[in-house]
């Protein structure tokens, strides 16, 4: 550990305006990605009906990590997306098969987490209205 004056201050800081600039990140998605509130509407329904159905603290972690997966797969796309209009201002065909490929990755997460959320939620949501089979 720096033991020069002042080292403890300059870690608590750094640490502080490192969670400063995400939260500036996460603030830009929200804002500029349409598709982010579609994130965010589902994720907000999909937290919402595990509550109410009482899901185990598994299906909360399954839940959780898919969740994470597409959240992350979209603030990456974004960045990806924010690169590729840097380096390349310029319509090029390789910068689009890159930003084509992010966006096939969120597709890729949001897919497999409607999936596993119909997996989990499926069953319970359609004893709860009575819909009985599962």
């Amino acid at each position: 550990m720096d033991k020069r004056p002042g080292a403890f201050k300059r870690f608590l800081v750094s640490r502080i305006n490192s969670f400063k600039f995400a939260f500036r990140g996460w603030a830009y998605v929200i804002r500029t990605q349409k598709n982010a509130w579609i994130h965010l509407a589902s994720t907000s329904l999909v937290i919402g009906a595990g509550f109410w159905l009482g899901i185990s603290r598994y299906e909360w972690a399954i839940i959780l990590l898919v969740i994470g997966a597409v959240w992350t797969a979209e603030f990456l796309n974004t960045a990806l997306e924010a690169i590729l209009d840097i380096a390349s201002p310029e319509r090029h065909p390789l910068a689009q098969i890159a930003k084509d490929v992010g966006a096939a990755a969120v597709l890729i997460a949001a897919v497999v987490a409607i999936v596993v959320g119909l997996i989990i939620l499926g069953p319970p949501l359609f004893q709860k209205l009575g819909w009985g089979g599962f």
